[in-house]
């Protein structure tokens, strides 16, 4: 997959409005309609999408798997459905009717998420001739494909940036950092529900901002939401009122909550997932993005497919090393970002991938 596409994020992600299970799945791919005769599936891939919670728009980590498909759908014969759940219980039903549907007869069944762990473990050992896909977790199954990325690693280079630009006189479009000395120096994180996948987020962030600078005092806290941008942006109104030049969300829809704040104090955010100066309207606020390339596992999986080469039961990492993971400039601020601090970030970097520097997953091993 080639840098530049890597760094264009696709805007418009079409999102299923209708109620009930049955409103959850529409047509993907535009104008493209699911066929209705054998002849005119004979050769076409079918590939089924199931999404995370908070479903298609969020700007992030959906849209980031939307996008992955997409792509799929441009370089190869295939055709795709969307479901989006509403609620937890969706999972094993949107799962169930993909892999029982004749009309498509779907090839892979993507499963968006840690949250489907569960709904999948069942599903695919009763449909033991499905093959599947799940971002996030591992399902041990022959027809499973699990891809699973080092998001501790991503976050430890956006919580280096973030402390380093704390301790700097940094500004952009009358956005500027507020401390004037070490022992002042704050930043923020925000989660959205508080779990295993997210504390590697703030793992990784909390133990990069600390390896720019001991003294910089870290604000973290969790919304309890993927979708509540009022209560993002109250939280980071908060850190920031309290000294934070710069918060980093991991947070889904929530974190659009946090970009608002940082507009409206005059402070700098940093997106995650997708590279949200380009999929949002804050380019002025965000000034780099933790991109997680949720879009190279979908694509990945569905080429696989389509080659037919499926790696079912097989656990695939991504991190730094193989781009599954990457700190990303904002559109507009990257550029101003002084080149002593993206010398320091490429050094970090080595410095992981080569194994010298180790990122913990727990927020409480930070520093130990």
């Amino acid at each position: 997959m080639s840098g530049q596409y890597r760094r264009t994020f696709l805007k418009g992600a079409a999102g299923i409005g209708a109620a009930g299970l049955a409103g959850c799945m529409g047509n993907g791919g535009g104008s493209e309609s699911t066929p209705t005769s054998s002849d005119e599936t004979e050769n076409t891939v079918n590939v089924g999408m199931v999404y995370a919670l908070g479903g298609l728009g969020d700007k992030s980590f959906n849209d980031m798997a939307h996008q992955g498909v997409q792509q799929a759908e441009g370089e190869f014969d295939i055709s795709f459905k969307n479901a989006e759940p509403s609620g937890q219980s969706d999972f094993e039903t949107l799962q169930r009717k993909m892999a029982t549907s004749d009309d498509p007869d779907y090839d892979l069944v993507c499963t968006i998420g840690f949250a489907q762990t569960e709904a999948l473990k069942k599903n695919a050992k009763k449909y033991t001739d499905q093959k599947f896909m799940i971002v996030d977790s591992v399902v041990s199954k022959d027809n499973v494909a699990s891809y699973v990325f080092k998001e501790h690693q991503g976050s430890f280079q956006v919580g280096h940036l973030a402390g380093l630009l704390t301790t700097k006189d940094f500004s952009y479009d009358g956005k500027k950092t507020t401390s004037t000395t070490n022992d002042d120096t704050v930043v923020g994180f925000v989660g959205g529900k508080k779990n295993d996948l997210i504390k590697k987020f703030q793992a990784g962030y909390e133990a990069g901002v600390k390896h720019a600078n001991e003294d910089v005092t870290i604000k973290s806290a969790y919304a309890g939401s993927w979708s509540d941008s009022a209560k993002g942006k109250e939280i980071a109104l908060s850190m920031y009122e309290n000294g934070a030049d710069v918060v980093y969300h991991a947070a889904g829809g929530t974190g659009i909550g946090v970009f608002k704040a940082a507009r409206e104090k005059g402070r700098f955010a940093i997106g995650v997932d997708a590279d949200q100066s380009r999929s949002t309207n804050y380019e002025d606020v965000i000034v780099a993005s933790m991109v997680k390339h949720v879009d190279t596992a979908v694509y990945n999986s569905v080429e696989h497919v389509v080659n037919d080469n499926f790696k079912g039961g097989e656990i695939n990492s991504l991190g730094l090393q193989k781009d599954g993971v990457e700190a990303i400039m904002g559109t507009a601020i990257g550029s101003e970002i002084p080149d002593d601090v993206t010398s320091a970030l490429e050094d970090s970097r080595t410095g992981i991938v080569d194994g010298d520097i180790s990122v913990p997953k727990d927020p409480k091993k930070v520093g130990k």
